[in-house]
């Protein structure tokens, strides 16, 4: 008597005979620990949802009607064309030749579930190979928008290991395929060139000449061990050891004081001739301060998670302020002097009172168990429900206001959130009030930077009106601030949090900022576009 044909032990003998033992191995083992993690009601409808939108591309061909509609074609089209040509290569092409048995759904907890389980051979995935065709294509078009696009490509990959439908070598095998097909679309339709957008702001910068510090001797180097831990970056050390060998390199401890470290260092027999740090923008911002105080020039090394003003004055990775710090070539930076409770702190990009801060101060709270980016999120949800106004007294007017900005030189205009300075030496504040006259969803909406960003914002009506913008320049400013209780308890300063100063007897309190003209010297690079500078050393 002939026997029935059976499918899966053939389909398994063709997976076991290809895919590595150790795959095979690690795909059970991921397989378990999902199963086995602990299931939420909406966070596992979310990932059913999610891969079920995902089916036949529909989800891709959404996002790719909205990046149209804002203007975004050519990324729209690339990724649709990355995407359709990734989903025929997985399911057509390469399934053919791997084949391969599916988990088993019935050891899937029931309420992640699929309503239907696909029949097909299970690598690749075929949603992944499309997820990350269509990410990468958009990415190469305009790489701001794959990088919004991109976490989600990732939770539609994620999702097919959550519902049991793939193993984690199918999955991997498919985001593989997508990103190799963008890849070689690009290969053979070259991505249009992106022309470098006109600067909004005339570039103020005096150049000038500072002592070239071949070996580093006379440099010390200050460590934030703390800084930019949201982000990925190599070690700097070996690179200042290997360039400056002369340096001093001291990295501060968890119960230290920055400035108590340095002026303990810079009251010895031979005190540095040059103050550097390697951090974020606070940590930039106090050894600036310390630089002043010294009268000794300044060598920021970005190590942060954003590093503004260091990125300003054209200084992006740790190689480019030696080369600087080498060539004796600096700039005469302005900065911005904020007092607030009698204390004075030096201020270089920008200082704000209003949501800001307080959604520094939630997010803070929530970093060290959800990380820096989670607890953003978090933060701007508890923004949108709970965020009030302030009370303020401004230019001799009284204003009820969601945000103030100050930033140190002249900014983007239009923008109501200046975090980063877009001017090295110029000599004015500029002061950014955002009146309470619009939602809390406006309010929270202002906060975001990037002109990317903005312009998807602005085409979804969530920016708040220019109306409702305030713009002035001044050389000082004094801003009275009246609090209702658990109003205005912080403001921020580069990305610093600190807490108000008590109230006095009119129930105000006071902060006042002024501009100290070219008043730091710091080795940065020559600006890149001649025309873009205004003043030059000895010009």
């Amino acid at each position: 008597m002939r026997l029935p044909r059976l499918r899966h032990p053939v389909v398994s003998y063709r997976r076991a005979r290809i895919m590595p033992r150790w795959v095979r191995r690690l795909d059970r083992a991921a397989n378990r620990r999902i199963n086995a993690s602990r299931s939420w009601h909406v966070h596992d409808r979310g990932y059913s949802r999610l891969s079920h939108a995902a089916d036949r591309g529909l989800l891709w061909y959404a996002i790719a009607a909205t990046l149209a509609v804002l203007g975004y074609r050519r990324a729209a089209l690339r990724g649709v064309g990355s995407m359709v040509v990734s989903g025929v290569m997985a399911d057509v092409v390469v399934k053919r030749f791997f084949d391969g048995r599916r988990p088993i759904f019935t050891e899937v907890p029931t309420i992640r579930r699929l309503r239907a389980y696909p029949t097909t051979p299970s690598f690749p995935s075929g949603h992944s190979a499309s997820a990350a065709g269509f990410a990468t294509g958009v990415a190469l078009e305009t790489p701001v928008a794959g990088a919004i696009i991109a976490p989600l490509a990732a939770a539609v990959a994620y999702s097919r290991l959550h519902v049991g439908a793939h193993w984690l070598s199918d999955v991997v095998g498919g985001v593989a395929i997508g990103a190799g097909v963008a890849a070689l679309g690009r290969l053979m339709v070259p991505a249009r060139a992106r022309r470098a957008p006109a600067p909004e702001v005339e570039q103020v910068v005096e150049m000038i000449e500072l002592p070239p510090l071949h070996d580093g001797a006379g440099v010390l180097v200050v460590m934030n061990k703390g800084a930019g831990t949201a982000v990925i970056r190599s070690d700097p050390r070996p690179t200042i050891a290997e360039r400056l060998p002369g340096a001093v390199v001291r990295e501060l401890e968890p119960d230290e004081a920055m400035a108590d470290v340095v002026r303990e260092i810079m009251s010895g027999d031979d005190p540095p001739r040059v103050l550097s740090v390697y951090g974020g923008d606070g940590s930039v911002s106090r050894m600036a301060q310390l630089a002043i105080e010294f009268d000794v020039p300044f060598m920021p090394l970005p190590g942060g998670t954003f590093n503004h003003f260091s990125r300003t004055a054209g200084i992006e990775t740790v190689d480019l302020a030696i080369d600087a710090l080498q060539a004796g070539s600096g700039i005469a930076a302005s900065v911005g002097e904020l007092t607030a409770g009698g204390r004075t702190t030096t201020v270089l990009n920008a200082a704000s009172i209003g949501i800001y801060p307080e959604f520094v101060a939630e997010r803070t709270k929530r970093k060290a168990r959800l990380g820096k980016w989670i607890g953003g999120v978090v933060a701007t949800w508890r923004g949108l429900q709970d965020a009030e106004p302030i009370d303020i007294v401004i230019a001799g007017r009284r204003a009820r206001v969601w945000s103030v900005f100050v930033s140190v030189g002249r900014n983007t205009p239009g923008q109501v959130a200046t975090f980063q300075r877009r001017t090295l030496s110029d000599d004015v504040l500029d002061v950014r009030v955002l009146h309470a006259r619009g939602s809390r969803v406006q309010a929270v909406a202002a906060l975001s930077f990037g002109s990317a960003t903005r312009a998807v914002l602005r085409a979804l009506r969530l920016l708040p009106p220019a109306s409702d913008i305030e713009h002035m320049t001044a050389t000082d400013l004094a801003i009275f601030v009246e609090p209702r209780p658990g109003e205005a308890t912080f403001y921020a300063h580069d990305g610093e949090l600190e807490r108000r100063p008590a109230v006095g007897e009119d129930g105000r309190y006071t902060l006042t900022c002024r501009i100290v003209p070219q008043v730091l010297r710091v080795y940065a690079p020559a600006p890149s576009r001649e025309r873009d500078v205004l003043n030059h050393a000895g010009h």
